[in-house]
């Protein structure tokens, strides 16, 4: 993850879909750690590419529904990251807690924008 934080909401989220990956490919070799890190691989990266969608929605109603899509993902993302961290699944150096932080900001981010959207539709 950088040290700086980027504003461009696309690139973080383009960002954290790449630690995911990176953390995922370092986990343990266990039937738990497969189970959960295949998981956390299709919540983790499913944000960036439905932002991308979302960025091209065809109406207001569209937008949100992707944006819902995205805020759904990172959660569930957050939730799996916390099973992985309780049950000591990942290597020490993985910036595993870092990478909750940034989840739980992303999710800040789409409930904030979700809010607007809904307010500006209505």
């Amino acid at each position: 993850m950088a040290k700086d934080k980027k504003y461009d909401l696309e690139e973080r989220l383009i960002d954290f879909a790449v630690d995911v990956v990176k953390l995922v490919e370092n986990m343990p070799n266990k039937k738990s750690a497969a189970h959960l890190g295949g998981q956390l691989l299709r919540s983790g990266t499913s944000p960036s590419l439905n932002y991308g969608e979302a960025k091209s929605a065809e109406s207001k109603s569209d937008f949100l529904h992707k944006m819902k899509i995205c805020l759904k993902e990172l959660r569930e993302s957050l939730n799996c990251m916390k099973i992985i961290y309780r049950a000591n699944l990942f290597k020490p150096d993985s910036g595993i807690v870092e990478l909750q932080e940034e989840c739980n900001e992303l999710i800040s981010i789409f409930v904030k924008s979700i809010l607007t959207a809904t307010n500006n539709k209505n």
